[in-house]
């Protein structure tokens, strides 16, 4: 018998989906809103955010991050887009431009 088969390689965890792929969103230091960046694969939320933190703001342009299962994710069906969003444009008065917002607000 070969030493491989007494002593197997442990098999690769992430290979056998036994860690969780995780999304991460960014907010950048110049901007408002998160925004996708990648994913990471890690066991728990604590380590997924300090996965994202090691690989996607290295050069410190973070200052917020969100990690989510990325079995968590639903997305609409791209081949029904005109049926999700075609009613919005027969409604004007959704549009953000349709209204009047006062200098005080801010960042809207």
């Amino acid at each position: 018998m070969s030493d491989d088969a007494k002593n197997p390689k442990p098999e690769n965890p992430v290979s056998q989906n036994l860690m969780p792929l995780w999304e991460v969103f960014i907010r950048p230091r110049t901007g408002l809103a998160h925004s996708h960046v990648g994913s990471v694969h890690a066991s728990d939320e604590v380590m997924a955010v300090q996965a994202a933190r090691d690989v996607y703001t290295r050069r410190g342009e973070g200052v917020s991050i969100w990690v989510v299962p990325s079995a968590s994710i639903t997305a609409s069906d791209p081949d029904q887009r005109d049926e999700n969003f075609e009613p919005t444009a027969s409604k004007i008065y959704r549009h953000p431009s349709f209204y009047d917002i006062p200098d005080d607000v801010g960042h809207m």
